[in-house]
């Protein structure tokens, strides 16, 4: 048996070409393998016309009509046919409509569109299998076409069908197509040379917020007002690990509607722009090296979207070198850059308590006091769930600015919390505030301060901050209500450094009290402790020096972490410590403001940790219910097997990359998790009552999770050692 595949755009540097310029021609060299034959690839489909969508299909001379081999049912379920002239079964389907009523191979999972996967095809003549990333996920005995039935010598000396890509159907691509003479699968093959894809690591984002309509706001103009914001962008394989390439990527602005590029400003200058070393150059015309699978970009807007018509913009890397492909280019989501003023605007959402003393962040209307709507999930866990209401966050932080009124010192609002609920880019899970919102508008301004501006006024009103052991005043209550994250994080650490612990415990006491909500109680309680104790750790470790070496910064991050978790058998391992050094964003070298970073992200986990219910979970070895610390991304690929999603029902347990100090979730965990519908979904467990000693309950946080209905068993997470 030989293959052919025909094409002149489909096999180039990469091997990567179009799915629709597939074409393999089977042919019988050997009688004794009787038409046998296995063909895998990798498959990427971006779209389609309508379902069900052919994929491949088979052409013959002696056959008028084209006969389907791949198929993508209404479903969404891939579909694997009998093969002319090797299954009797096959011949029906010239004629047959629906396709989807005849003998077939169907998945039980959707097939995704826009990401790899590898699929291989392995044919007898007395049955189909599937597989898909080298595990088998459907098969099918069929009956064989009889060799007196063709000819006596044995197989009919003419090529079976040839297999084609549809030209009618999917817009796709394929990658490493191999075609082997034998029903046997093609072991470990998948795993060579996996195709590549690009993707925008949202972790990593700082000075971009999220709107709650997804759209990004960024702060730009001028070159006098405009904010530079940074993200990092990553070469992946197929299985999700980073690939080591020296090839650069590139940053252009669009116009988010029809990708055509956003022009210059009046002052000739280029739209985006990206800084090196302090200098601007066209993002265009400068690019960011791939270091360890990683290009870091510093941006900057010069263009405002109120000065081309209140239009959208969307930014796109790409990386010429390779070519232009879906999978090699990554586009952000849209973008309005703005100025500096905004209207005012509020909405709110409600928290419900639930029975098991934990919170579900409900996007609806509040319900009465007798409503039992199904749509609440009566559970430890809170559903992702957009709010139609405007919202702000911060991306990276996604902090938002909510809703603030009169009405927030009423009796009902001391009892109940008023939340914004929103969806963050990073995690997609719902979470909730109870401050207040800042006024905002969409005309293309705003009148958020600059980092510098933010300090500045920080500053003027830490005046207000007493030195000696009078109660703080109502002016610093009322700054860190109003105040964003970066506000909150200044306050009290001068807070921390100037009044005793009581005094705190009152500021958060009141904090709660004018905002409604006492989500934040736990963030300031520990503010004196994570501060005290970061400048100690940092002291130490740097021997008073302005930067120290990651290698010896590691020990002792290690050791303050199991002093504040109380966990002696359980310590930081290297996959952890790779993502706290991402998180800091440092590389070699560690300065005090990657150290803080880190810390104010790490601290909230270690107090979640040393908490009894968690800490027997972080304890617990078999099973292994806190992997560790892991990405969004890495919880959902463990949830993904080689045949697709695992089955409902399975979770795994995660602290949010992108929740730090004095963020209200930060140190709180979230459950990823396939739902019945074989999608993965994300719940915020709110920890907040389970660290109150009037709500402890004796049952084991364990069994709690395990009682969820959507919930049935714990996942595992296969980290490289």
């Amino acid at each position: 048996m030989v293959e052919k595949m025909d094409g002149s755009d489909f096999l180039e540097e990469k091997n990567y070409g179009l799915l629709k310029d597939l074409r393999v021609e089977l042919k019988d060299s050997d009688k004794e393998e009787n038409g046998a034959f296995c063909f895998g690839f990798w498959l990427y489909l971006t779209n389609f016309s309508s379902l069900p969508c052919g994929i491949l299909h088979q052409e013959h001379p002696d056959i008028t009509s084209s006969v389907p081999f791949l198929l993508l049912n209404e479903k969404k379920k891939m579909m694997l046919f009998p093969v002319l002239f090797l299954h009797k079964e096959a011949s029906m389907f010239s004629s047959l409509n629906p396709l989807t009523e005849g003998p077939s191979v169907v998945t039980q999972f959707n097939f995704p569109m826009k990401k790899w996967l590898h699929v291989e095809c392995v044919v007898s003549q007395s049955s189909l299998q599937l597989h898909i990333n080298g595990e088998i996920v459907g098969e099918k005995h069929l009956t064989p076409v009889l060799n007196d039935e063709l000819h006596t010598g044995g197989m009919k000396r003419k090529v079976l069908p040839c297999i084609i890509g549809d030209n009618h159907g999917f817009h796709g691509y394929v990658h490493c197509a191999k075609l082997s003479p034998s029903a046997l699968p093609l072991k470990n093959y998948c795993i060579k040379d996996p195709p590549l894809q690009l993707a925008i690591d949202s972790s990593s984002a700082s000075e971009i917020e999220e709107d709650s309509d997804g759209v990004w706001i960024i702060v730009g103009g001028k070159a006098s007002c405009r904010r530079i914001f940074s993200l990092d962008v990553i070469l992946l394989d197929a299985f999700g690990q980073p690939v080591n390439s020296e090839m650069e990527v590139l940053a252009s602005l669009l116009y988010a509607d029809n990708d055509e590029p956003v022009p210059e400003t009046n002052d000739a200058e280029a739209p985006l722009l990206t800084t090196y070393d302090g200098i601007e150059y066209a993002s265009s015309d400068r690019g960011s090296k791939l270091i360890g699978g990683r290009a870091s970009f510093k941006l900057k807007m010069s263009q405002l979207s109120s000065k081309c018509d209140n239009k959208l913009f969307r930014i796109r890397f790409e990386i010429p070198k390779i070519g232009t492909y879906p999978f090699l280019e990554v586009f952000s989501p849209p973008i309005r850059c703005i100025s500096r003023s905004r209207n005012a605007r509020t909405s709110s959402v409600t928290l419900k308590k639930l029975p098991s003393g934990v919170y579900l962040l409900n996007g609806s209307q509040s319900p009465g006091p007798d409503d039992r709507s199904s749509e609440l999930m009566h559970g430890v866990v809170c559903e992702a769930k957009p709010s139609p209401s405007s919202k702000r966050v911060k991306l990276g932080q996604e902090k938002p600015f909510e809703t603030f009124n009169d009405s927030f010192t009423s009796q009902r609002a001391v009892k109940e919390c008023k939340f914004d609920a929103f969806t963050t880019a990073e995690d997609n899970i719902t979470y909730g505030s109870n401050l207040a919102r800042r006024p905002e508008n969409h005309d293309g301004s705003d009148n958020f301060s600059s980092d510098l501006e933010t300090s500045e006024t920080t500053k003027s009103y830490l005046m207000s901050v007493p030195s000696n052991n009078n109660q703080l005043s109502d002016t610093v209550v009322f700054k860190y209500c109003l105040g964003g994250l970066s506000e909150r994080a200044v306050l009290l650490k001068e807070i921390a450094l100037s009044v005793r612990e009581e005094e705190i415990a009152k500021f958060a006491e009141q904090v709660s009290l004018f905002s409604g909500c006492s989500h934040h109680r736990k963030q300031i309680m520990m503010a004196k402790r994570l501060i005290e104790e970061g400048a100690e750790a940092w002291n130490l470790i740097s021997q008073n020096n302005h930067h120290v070496l990651w290698e010896n910064l590691v020990s002792g991050v290690k050791e303050h972490f199991l002093k504040i978790v109380s966990c002696g058998t359980r310590s930081l391992t290297h996959q952890d410590l790779d993502l706290l050094r991402r998180i800091s964003g440092c590389q070699e070298l560690v300065s005090q403001e990657n150290f803080e970073k880190m810390w104010f992200w790490l601290y909230p986990v270690a107090f979640t940790l040393s908490q009894d219910q968690i800490n027997s979970l972080w304890s617990s070895v078999s099973p292994n219910w806190i992997e560790g610390f892991i990405t969004k991304e890495e919880a959902e690929s463990s949830l993904q097997g080689p045949g697709g999603f695992r089955e409902p029902g399975t979770f795994v347990l995660r602290f949010p990359t992108s929740r730090s100090w004095p963020h209200p979730d930060a140190g709180n965990l979230v459950i990823t998790y396939i739902g019945s519908d074989y999608a993965i979904h994300h719940r915020l467990l709110s920890l907040d009552h389970l660290y109150s000693s009037k709500e402890r309950t004796a049952k084991p946080l364990q069994d709690m999770l395990l009682e969820e209905p959507e919930l049935s068993r714990l996942g595992s997470i296969e980290r490289a050692h």
